[in-house]
């Protein structure tokens, strides 16, 4: 949990039945959000009670007319009375509408529903509608126009979270019905309505701080904001101090190195080191110490290096240990558009390479070359040819690795079967968005034909 000045004060304060009518927790750290407002909850309202005095509410969609009669209402029992508004979007604008993609594209894995009903807000937001997005419509938004909605959200990365968003609002049958959102009456509510021990708790990812509803939960409550720390060092601090006051409360202890085996298998992602971490507290049992050996043994690959162990085993032809990872992407919740769309982009790559090779201006490459080598005499041919107006290709502007590897494996293919391996990645995309074949079925026919082309 975040220890500054401003939660513990909180913490404090409710400790002592000093409890504000309205919290707002917002954030990128959706973690450190849910373990605060579960501790806030375990302070301020008995187990006992919680049956009744207890409503959670989901954002996204929110009925304002069940809020406010919620609100309105005194406890059925005598007590204190706690809603929970999660996920909120009332507090969102055009100006936080980037967040709210980059929130998007963090749960299209792990919570796809939750995922699509961001997205619905996020139309909301910016006046767009599904049918804008439609049959690959939205491709047709400029780059200016999107740049300036969508903030750090490249054009590129659009092609690899838009039509999995898509897929899912059309599997959950969301439409682009207004919602009226009755912000001035829970603004009304708020300021003077509220019954004596009633209490409202948002939570949300994004909030813009020039609305009237944020100025009124300032004024009125407080506000606890839960930034994602930036860079590895920060990251890791983070991590280290949640993950040993996780411990702590449970009479437990872990070694420092096998924290920093866990940050490196997660990428110090909270909520993923956190998930992890309850299975290694399954495993080890009665034990009351995280040794180093139980994070190598129970915590598994990430996601991002399951998937790029799949193109890799695709790339090598081997048909079983490609059945084998996509097998357990699936089981991981991994959408199958997600996995597709790292193909394609791992087979376009092979072909520029294959056409830059055959242009017989890289002659001395050789796929026997260490990276080191790539770079001192392929790359620097490589900028100059790019330099000198050959940008038509993708991979010249990616990162020196993944260009070195791209030359080093696109030999094992020719240059027709990596055309033939694109055309099949394409009918595998139209058969999983049109045809409700099961996508297991579409992945490994796609994989046999890539291994035996």
């Amino acid at each position: 949990m975040n220890h500054d000045s401003a939660h513990r004060k909180v913490f404090a304060d409710i400790r002592k039945g000093v409890i504000a009518p309205c919290y707002l927790l917002y954030g990128d750290e959706d973690y450190l959000i849910g373990e605060t407002l579960r501790g806030m909850i375990d302070l301020m309202l008995p187990e006992g009670d919680r049956s009744l005095n207890l409503v959670y509410m989901d954002g996204g969609n929110e009925d304002m007319d069940r809020l406010l009669e919620t609100l309105l209402t005194p406890p059925l029992i005598p007590g204190r009375k706690i809603v929970v508004l999660r996920d909120s979007h009332l507090l969102s604008s055009k100006q936080s509408a980037s967040d709210l993609i980059r929130k998007i594209r963090d749960n299209l894995n792990r919570d796809p529903r939750k995922a699509a009903r961001d997205f619905m807000a996020f139309l909301r937001l910016t006046d767009w509608k599904l049918d804008d997005f439609k049959n690959e419509k939205w491709k047709t938004i400029g780059e200016d126009q999107w740049e300036k909605i969508a903030g750090g959200d490249e054009p590129g990365d659009r092609d690899k979270w838009i039509p999995v968003v898509l897929d899912f609002c059309e599997k959950e049958g969301l439409s682009d019905k207004e919602i009226p959102y009755g912000e001035e009456e829970l603004i009304r509510v708020l300021s003077s309505d509220l019954p004596e021990g009633n209490c409202l708790i948002i939570t949300a990812v994004a909030v813009d701080k020039r609305k009237r509803l944020y100025r009124v939960l300032a004024e009125r409550g407080i506000i606890l904001h839960f930034g994602r720390s930036r860079g590895e060092e920060k990251l890791r601090d983070r991590m280290f101090e949640t993950v040993q006051d996780f411990l702590r409360r449970q009479g437990r202890s872990i070694d420092p190195e096998a924290i920093m085996v866990l940050g490196r298998k997660t990428g110090f992602d909270l909520r993923k080191s956190m998930t992890e971490l309850e299975k290694i507290i399954a495993y080890i049992g009665e034990r009351r110490r995280v040794e180093v050996a139980d994070v190598e043994e129970i915590a598994g690959k990430t996601k991002e290096d399951s998937v790029f162990e799949l193109t890799a085993a695709i790339t090598e032809r081997n048909k079983e240990k490609a059945f084998s990872v996509l097998r357990d992407l699936l089981e991981q919740g991994v959408h199958p558009l997600v996995v597709l769309s790292m193909i394609t982009r791992e087979m376009r790559f092979l072909l520029h390479a294959s056409l830059l090779i055959a242009t017989g201006g890289f002659d001395r490459f050789d796929p026997r070359m260490d990276f080191s080598r790539f770079q001192q005499t392929v790359l620097p041919a490589l900028k100059e040819w790019a330099t000198a107006g050959g940008n038509g290709i993708e991979l010249t502007s990616h990162h020196p690795y993944v260009v070195y590897n791209a030359f080093r494996f696109s030999g094992r293919f020719s240059g027709n079967e990596l055309i033939r391996n694109l055309e099949a990645l394409l009918e595998a995309d139209l058969a999983l968005k049109t045809t409700g074949q099961d996508p297991r079925i579409v992945m490994e026919r796609l994989i046999i034909q890539i291994c035996h082309n």
